[in-house]
């Protein structure tokens, strides 16, 4: 069977089984406990049961520790051992909230569970280099899967935060820097976990755009910016995901903790958008009692709190009346719902088996559609297995992929075989260790070509590199950037005298591949000398494979960039970083000037041309676009035909854009999909779109407004190659928020 059908067939088993024990579960409800009558909704269930909650109960269920030993003096009893733990309720059936980190697998923090390891998804910007939902909803059904396994109920993925910076941190676990794009992936994912009877956050609300000094910023924007764009992005999530949770944000948004922020969790998240789940905290993002009168919902990870204020104090104050009682109701109200509705009574999670080989197939998957194709200088790849000697050089290339650090950190089964500690002070310095995924690119390349003579020199010395260099055929050239939570990176660089190196590399041999595993866009001063780059980002649990899979043609290169490559970071609204060289607890603005126009959009209104557009991403055969035809009325219908006019299979990811309205230029992404052609097929793309992303938004009447009149829209292969273009009118009208 095929690497591909064998992975999906493991995660058709995964849903055939858990169907099967839902059906089973569902005969009957127990007497006395009308709640666990399935054919009710899940709002009359959590109605329900919520009726037969005592005050202590209550209270139990919206606040819980981090599961782990720190700042306590042991996990809860009960509890799994991992990033959560909210206690159930026994004598009514209430199951505990058993959570677990994070969108890229499940995590295992501090090794508390040993020998518990997992299978690694690439990272969220490898993810988002697909334009391909299909794949990530396969990859939240793996998560989920393997949590659920793992005996957990609660996964906290969903990252969908827009890339604002390129320098931020957990950029790497998000989904890139648009918001149809970010939002329909985070969405997808987020419904794959959820088959899985796990419930999955959305996360961070909002505006969480830098890890710098991350508890004391404030993020100010415009309230219709706001919408258009990371609001957005949440909104498209939510609604094609439907996650149980929404996990808000560190920072303060416009003056007020996102936590505590009366505005976006009252007025947008449960007013504007009907939002039905719960809010949880992250994890020590909980100033006073009353954010629960604010929109807050569960204070998670209580002991970084400076106190426990959802337990004995929230007590408190529904007590003497300054919290209502039916506001308490409605917090576990909620939670009771999502957990109902994500099928925790019905189908408990329970420990079972995980085919981690064909799990890790799909991760192949996915890193293989992630990589990014940025340069290919006279058809240097494909590379020939007829090379006779290949030198490759640096990135720890003979021991495994890099991975992105922090919560999200995911171990491979049997533990991680190469971790180098970082160093460094605070509560994330147990998180600072770069962390290699067992899958090293250098024996994926030997296998590619078993009669070349493959040699690794590790980079240390430029002068040994450069005569490993002159001394093949071919040379692959590694660089790593490592990026985690809870700091930025100061500039665009490659650390650690890398780029350097490979200018050193490229200058010795005209013949050579640049393979980047970056958290993010880095600067490339080496670009004019380079062969071919690749963009590999942090490729998962077969990084290695999917690497030497493009280098070596086995795939295409179909990756598309999910953020833009600046020339330098001049051309982003903060040059400097906010809040950066300040003392803890010191409070600063990061003004987000830009609004609306994040990425590839402050681009096209500035006019600055970027090093690598957002979009862009070469193939190893060619697609043309034609046949355009854009029809209007309530919204925008644009049908065309895409052709592989090459002569090798391969897949595009033709994108639509709107590029003006009545006239006034405005570049939006409409539209995308992914398609696999065979050498000369033809297959007819139709996108209708959001008719949000065509409307402004009205702050004042909190509503879109769709103007009427002329909107042009193109078609190409980037944000920056735009080969179709045309019109359609709309009748002006407005859409509830």
């Amino acid at each position: 069977m095929p690497r591909t059908s064998a992975a999906a067939a493991s995660l058709a088993v995964i849903s055939v089984a858990i169907g099967a024990l839902a059906t089973g579960a569902l005969a009957q409800a127990p007497a006395g406990r009308p709640w666990m009558d399935p054919k009710l909704s899940p709002d009359e269930r959590a109605r329900l049961l919520d009726q037969q909650l005592t005050l202590d109960e209550r209270i139990g269920l919206v606040h819980g520790p981090m599961a782990m030993p720190f700042k306590i003096k042991e996990i809860p009893k009960g509890a799994i051992g991992s990033a959560g733990y909210i206690a159930g309720v026994e004598r009514l059936g209430i199951p505990a909230l058993q959570e677990s980190d994070a969108s890229l697998g499940v995590t295992n923090p501090l090794g508390l569970r040993p020998g518990d390891g997992a299978t690694a998804l690439p990272s969220g910007l490898a993810l988002a280099a697909t334009f391909n939902p299909k794949l990530a909803y396969e990859g939240g059904v793996l998560v989920g899967g393997e949590a659920r396994a793992k005996g957990f109920n609660v996964q906290l993925a969903g990252g969908v935060n827009l890339a604002r910076d390129p320098r931020n941190g957990r950029n790497f676990e998000y989904l890139g820097e648009d918001p149809l794009l970010a939002g329909t992936l985070a969405g997808e994912s987020i419904r794959g976990i959820q088959s899985q009877h796990v419930i999955s956050t959305v996360k961070h609300f909002a505006l969480n755009g830098q890890e710098t000094n991350r508890h004391w910023a404030n993020s100010v924007i415009d309230e219709a910016a706001h919408r258009e764009s990371d609001l957005l992005a949440f909104q498209i999530a939510i609604e094609k995901g439907q996650p149980g949770a929404v996990m808000c944000a560190y920072n303060l948004v416009n003056g007020d903790y996102s936590c505590g922020n009366d505005h976006l969790l009252n007025g947008v998240l449960k007013g504007d958008w009907a939002y039905k789940g719960w809010v949880m905290s992250d994890w020590g993002a909980v100033h006073a009692t009353d954010y629960a009168a604010k929109g807050l919902d569960q204070q998670s990870g209580e002991q970084l709190d400076d106190q426990v204020w959802f337990g004995a104090p929230l007590k408190a104050a529904v007590e003497n009346g300054q919290i209502p009682a039916e506001r308490l109701s409605d917090m576990t109200r909620r939670i009771l719902r999502s957990m109902f509705a994500a099928g925790l009574f019905d189908v408990p999670a329970a420990k079972g088996e995980i085919d981690y080989p064909a799990h890790a197939e799909v991760a192949r998957s996915v890193a293989q559609e992630g990589i990014v194709l940025l340069k290919n200088r006279s058809g240097l790849l494909p590379l020939a297995k007829t090379a006779r000697t290949i030198a490759v050089i640096g990135g720890h290339a003979d021991a495994g992929v890099l991975s992105g650090g922090g919560s999200s950190q995911v171990v491979a089964p049997g533990g991680a075989k190469v971790s180098i500690p970082l160093g460094g002070e605070g509560m994330m310095a147990a998180f600072r260790n770069q962390v290699f995924h067992p899958s090293a690119p250098l024996a994926a390349i030997r296998a590619e070509a078993p009669d070349a003579q493959v040699t690794f020199n590790d980079g240390r010395y430029l002068a040994s590199a450069v005569a490993a260099a002159k001394a093949a055929d071919l040379v692959i050239v590694f660089g790593n950037q490592w990026m985690g939570e809870g700091e930025d990176a100061p500039d665009l660089s490659l650390p650690d005298g890398q780029d350097a190196l490979i200018a050193a590399v490229t200058a010795a041999n005209p013949n050579s591949i640049v393979v980047l595993q970056t958290g993010g866009p880095v600067a490339m001063p080496w670009l004019d000398q380079a062969g071919a780059v690749l963009a590999a980002w942090y490729s998962g649990a077969k990084g290695g494979e999917a690497i030497a899979d493009v280098l070596f043609g086995e795939v295409d290169a179909s990756g598309r960039l999910p953020v833009t490559f600046p020339t330098a970071i001049t051309q982003y609204p903060r040059a400097v970083q906010p809040g950066l060289g300040l003392p803890e607890k010191t409070p600063f603005d990061v003004p987000y000037t830009e609004g609306a126009d994040v990425g590839y959009r402050r681009f096209a209104a500035t006019g600055e041309k970027p090093l690598f557009p957002f979009g862009y991403g070469l193939s190893y055969t060619r697609f043309a676009y034609a046949n355009l035809k854009v029809t209007g009325g309530q919204t925008l219908s644009v049908g065309f035909d895409v052709t592989n006019t090459g002569t090798r299979p391969g897949k595009d990811a033709p994108q639509v854009y709107l590029t003006s309205v009545a006239g006034k230029p405005s570049q939006r992404l409409i539209g995308f999909e992914k398609v696999a052609l065979k050498p000369g097929e033809t297959r007819h793309v139709t996108v209708t779109a959001d008719p949000r992303l065509l409307a402004a938004f009205d702050a004042a009447g909190r509503r879109w407004s769709v103007a009427g009149g002329d909107y042009q829209v193109a078609v190409g292969a980037s944000s920056a190659d735009l080969s179709l273009k045309g019109s359609a009118r709309l009748k002006a009208r407005s859409i509830k928020p």
